[in-house]
């Protein structure tokens, strides 16, 4: 009983790699398809940067947060979502910090930051001012889903504002493609996020059965950190290269995207109930994006520095080490 138990877990850590995998390639074939298809249509650079690029950054936690409320299985979908933004965060920003200190715009300091705090503060808000569910589980309502929809059509406004000032000045490099080449190509991304989306919350419910865990503590580990993966190479490589603004800009904008929209979605399609210690997870997010906003004035200039990246990062191995012991 034991060495079947063994090789079925085996199997789903092995369907669980391979939907990541599905799921990194597909975000990478859908966004470099989807711009090289935007610019043969004469749409701008910075519009493709504010739209498709940042949408598929996000697009794992979006594909596996929806299939997982299709399903059913809504500790996954804001497991993964708060899970992913502690993840952006303590992790990758950490990481990026230690490798170069991350300068700060004004804008990001003064807008985005403090509705990364926002986002952070509204689902819990949200949750506590509402009903519960037949369980007496605290939720996300679809009500509160829809509120979220608002928040991020505000959030995109904002974008396109910048966009028409001419705030956000980073270059897109967009390779040429034929139209039928790109088109096929988005199709196959998309078909990978699907595949690689299923298999991902598939197994991920497979092995917190085998294993005797929620599905709460799976998606705020394995599947929050696996989905997040694009944001921290993103951010990683941007540091290498001293772009500290993208390193940034990147992780505040995806957490904002994965509050605002990914899960406004994931409550509308099915309300998402906050099961036993959601409630923690919300608080750490909350704590995750204060001190973020908090360290960006501790220094003489406005920047994350290396000492506040290992901050980040021990504050992130200790929630680790709480929530699983």
């Amino acid at each position: 009983m034991f060495i079947n138990l063994h090789a079925h877990i085996m199997w789903d850590l092995i369907f669980l790699a391979a939907g990541f995998i599905l799921l990194i390639f597909g975000a990478n074939y859908l966004v470099d398809n989807a711009s090289a298809l935007a610019s043969k249509l004469r749409i701008s650079n910075l519009v493709i940067g504010l739209t498709i690029i940042a949408f598929g950054t996000s697009s794992p936690e979006l594909v596996v947060s929806v299939i997982s409320s299709v399903q059913g299985n809504s500790e996954i979908a804001i497991g993964n979502i708060v899970g992913s933004n502690i993840f952006n965060i303590m992790a990758i920003l950490g990481i990026s910090a230690l490798i170069l200190p991350l300068s700060v715009k004004s804008t990001t300091t003064w807008i985005e930051i403090p509705l990364c705090l926002l986002s952070a503060l509204l689902i819990f808000t949200l949750a506590h001012t509402g009903t519960a569910n037949k369980t007496g589980y605290l939720m996300i309502s679809r009500t509160d889903g829809y509120i979220l929809l608002i928040m991020f059509l505000a959030f995109a406004l904002y974008n396109y504002h910048l966009s028409k000032k001419g705030d956000i000045s980073e270059d897109i490099n967009v390779r040429q493609k034929s139209t039928r080449r790109s088109v096929l190509m988005i199709i196959a991304g998309l078909a990978m996020l699907v595949g690689g989306g299923r298999l991902v919350v598939i197994s991920s419910v497979n092995i917190a059965i085998e294993i005797g865990v929620s599905e709460r503590l799976i998606g705020l580990t394995i599947v929050a950190t696996g989905t997040s993966l694009p944001e921290l190479v993103t951010s990683v490589v941007a540091a290498i290269k001293g772009n500290t603004d993208i390193a940034i800009g990147n992780i505040v904008g995806s957490n904002i995207f994965n509050v605002f929209l990914i899960l406004g979605i994931s409550a509308v399609i099915n309300p998402v109930p906050l099961v036993q210690g959601t409630s923690t997870d919300i608080l750490v997010n909350i704590f995750a994006s204060f001190l973020l906003f908090a360290f960006i004035f501790t220094g003489k200039q406005r920047q994350i520095e290396r000492w506040e990246g290992l901050v980040f990062i021990i504050a992130y191995l200790l929630y680790i080490a709480l929530i699983l012991f």
